[in-house]
């Protein structure tokens, strides 16, 4: 059973990234303002909210073209992170 869930998480997976567009970034964006650890926090917080409006806005990203590297990945996947934590903490108390 979890082989077919594994396969079937893959499939899918495969199916969302074989859509993706490549958009090139604005020059301005680049030279804009750098976000770091709690921009990417904060991204990471809103990024399913940010993926559906990025489905329907072109011009709308759920990562930050212009980031000032490691700090902002960091703050990006504590930030997201959270979601499944809060889903894990949920499912417990439902088990019991």
């Amino acid at each position: 059973m979890k082989t077919k869930l594994l396969l079937a998480v893959i499939l899918v997976s495969l199916l969302l990234v074989s859509c993706v567009t490549y958009y090139p970034t604005d020059v301005a964006c680049l030279q804009g303002k750098t976000y770091g650890f709690w921009g990417g926090l904060w991204h990471g917080i809103i990024a399913p909210i940010d993926f559906v409006v990025m489905l329907f806005n072109k011009s709308k990203t759920v990562f930050a073209q212009n980031n000032n590297g490691a700090w902002y990945t960091f703050g990006f996947l504590l930030g997201s992170g959270g979601w499944g934590l809060l889903g894990a903490n949920r499912a417990s108390h439902k088990c019991k």
